[in-house]
């Protein structure tokens, strides 16, 4: 006999309703793998602000010499070793934009006004007057694009050469590799400087002579991945459909090594900077009237006891943009690289 306590603990009991159009749900929205790694570099704070930091610099390396009403080469004697002076700025001590200078006893004194000069250079001059201001974006503009050209060369051909090195394996693979190792052995400064002699000094012989060896190190990493790679199951499906070397290659292995090309080249550029910014400072990198910032720092370091801002500015230029791209790359490695996931 059933009472009715039984059959009011058997409701209290029973399961919920379930929607079945619900069943099936996702919550989370799915994501490719551009997304998620974009969510991840996201997370970081220093690849953030290094973004942010490089989009300004790159904005201003072409801004900046048009907001100024001096051209870059410009020459005015007359102005020549004045230090950084700004509107607005200008009355506060506190600040290294007021345009003072300090004397060898100790004494500061307004150069502006000593010389009685109505203009404002924001940056100072260097000792042919040239404003610094726009010398620096314009260097800045040039080491970058200099930076960027080493590094696309060295990722084209650097790609190419690993892949085809590590696809074709057996002798060929050999005989690649002992080219690579010849060219690691000799010291890539003495390549570099043989390379400028010879050829005139300038923007397409430094980016040559960076790329002589600059290639080396990419082409080992793709090599490495190439060796991974052609043994899994998406080649062998590729090879047995009939698919060409080439189109393997290109198509199928390249494409899932894209994470591992985009930080090697991410690297590689504040290398471009740096080995640019030490071939202008000894004297081997852009004659003039043109600046890069390495001439930059040559040039203010002949003037560096009596004006250092004139070495200090665009050598705080190359630390910046160096930092900047190291943290990038740092955050693109563990968001591309899939031993960091969570």
């Amino acid at each position: 006999m059933i009472n009715k306590e039984t059959i009011i603990s058997k409701d209290m009991f029973a399961p919920a309703h379930i929607d079945p159009s619900k069943s099936e749900k996702i919550a989370k929205p799915s994501l490719n793998f551009w997304q998620d790694s974009w969510l991840r570099v996201r997370k970081n704070k220093g690849a953030v602000i290094s973004l942010i930091i490089l989009a300004v610099v790159i904005l201003m390396a072409f801004v900046g010499p048009l907001i100024t009403p001096y051209e870059y080469s410009d020459q005015n004697t007359k102005h020549n070793n004045l230090p950084p002076r700004i509107q607005g700025l200008e009355n506060i001590s506190w600040l290294p934009f007021d345009g003072t200078l300090e004397r060898r006893n100790g004494t500061e004194y307004n150069a502006y006004e000593v010389r009685k000069i109505d203009a404002y250079y924001w940056f100072g001059t260097d000792s042919l007057g040239r404003d610094l201001f726009a010398r620096v974006w314009k260097g800045t503009q040039i080491s970058l694009l200099i930076a960027f050209l080493a590094a696309l060369i060295d990722m084209i051909i650097g790609v190419t050469y690993g892949a085809v090195s590590g696809y074709l394996g057996g002798k060929v693979d050999s005989f690649m590799q002992r080219i690579i190792e010849i060219l690691v052995g000799i010291p890539n400064l003495i390549i570099v400087v043989l390379m400028i002699m010879v050829l005139k000094p300038g923007i397409i012989p430094i980016v040559i002579a960076l790329t002589i060896t600059g290639w080396t190190s990419m082409a080992r990493v793709v090599r490495a991945q190439v060796l991974k790679f052609k043994n899994q199951e998406f080649v062998l499906a590729a090879k047995t459909l009939g698919a060409s070397d080439s189109s393997i290659v290109f198509k199928h292995m390249i494409p899932n090594m894209f994470g591992v090309i985009i930080i090697n080249t991410m690297f590689s550029i504040p290398n471009a900077i740096f080995f640019e910014a030490f071939l202008s400072f000894i004297g081997l990198g852009l004659q003039e009237p043109h600046a890069s910032l390495g001439s930059l720092v040559d040039d203010g370091f002949k003037s560096m006891i009596a004006f250092p801002y004139q070495m200090i500015i665009p050598s705080i230029m190359i630390a910046l943009i160096m930092v900047c791209f190291n943290l990038v790359a740092d955050g693109l490695r563990d968001a591309l690289d899939p031993k960091m996931r969570d």
